[in-house]
């Protein structure tokens, strides 16, 4: 499950990370976005040591949105040391997702 967590500032919480950060930049009201949720957790469980999921909710978080040039959802950035490194947009089946961020992430 992807944990649920204020944080000060959005680059707090990329720097302050240990792991890779996998954000999903989603909405509630988007029916790809809750498909998505399900794979996440899928992969929260696979690879829970090597990174961390977080869920950011753009009807929330707007600005963050415009910052990382969100124009489809949902969507998945990696973030490695603080840095952008990878971009995926929409649907990916679970084990497709697995296999491209296990590249990244070793």
């Amino acid at each position: 499950m992807a944990t649920k967590k204020q944080f000060g500032s959005f680059e707090e919480m990329l720097s302050g990370s240990d792991v890779p950060l996998l954000v999903d930049f989603y909405a509630p009201w988007c029916g790809p976005c809750q498909m998505m949720a399900k794979i996440l957790e899928q992969v929260n469980a696979q690879m829970g040591q090597q990174l961390k999921v977080v869920k950011i909710n753009t009807d929330n978080y707007p600005a963050l949105a415009t910052q990382y040039q969100i124009h489809a959802l949902p969507t998945l950035v990696l973030f490695k040391q603080g840095e952008p490194v990878e971009r995926i947009e929409g649907v990916m089946p679970a084990d497709r997702l697995i296999q491209r961020l296990k590249t990244l992430v070793e």
